[in-house]
């Protein structure tokens, strides 16, 4: 009986817990413009009082001489205002470098940083890009969490950003 209590224990810590994920797909398009930069780009999740609920993702050029690269931040509007004005960047596993045109996946698993443990309700998910002599855009996909089923939410950008596509995984 001991050992029939002790394997199933054993069995159950070894267990994977299984948490919801959130995977983000963002095109950037190739433009055929004289003077192409890299747009800076921020990904982040929203409650419905515009608040911040979490930064998943900043890219920008943190490279350039004298940490100018984040002086350019704030060109990311609603992302500045609603919180990167009050962050000190680089953010372990939230920034990174800007990213050239083509499809770019990211994942985010419940628990996890930069997503943590999202309380149950109504979000947005939030992706901003602004690029030098060039424009900025904003979209926003609403989703549930936590998801009860699996669901794909698309959004399609104009000029900075192409085909933004978040699957929810419960």
């Amino acid at each position: 009986m001991r050992r029939t209590l002790l394997l199933a224990t054993s069995l159950l810590a070894a267990a994977p817990a299984v948490a919801a994920n959130i995977d983000l797909e963002v095109e950037i398009p190739r433009l055929s413009v004289a003077e192409y930069h890299r747009p800076y780009v921020a990904a982040w999740i929203e409650r419905p009082d515009n608040s911040v609920a979490a930064n998943l993702a900043v890219w920008y050029d943190g490279k350039m001489r004298n940490n100018e690269g984040t002086k350019w931040l704030k060109d990311l509007r609603q992302w500045w205002r609603r919180a990167g004005r009050e962050l000190e960047v680089p953010i372990d596993g939230v920034t990174s470098a800007t990213r050239a045109p083509g499809k770019h996946s990211l994942s985010f698993a419940e628990g996890s940083v930069p997503l943590g443990k999202l309380p149950a309700g109504e979000y947005r998910l939030v992706v901003e890009a602004a690029r030098e002599v060039g424009g900025r855009e904003l979209l926003t996909v609403p989703f549930q969490w936590p998801p009860q089923k699996a669901e794909q939410l698309k959004a399609q950008g104009q000029h900075e950003l192409g085909a933004i596509t978040v699957q929810l995984k419960p």
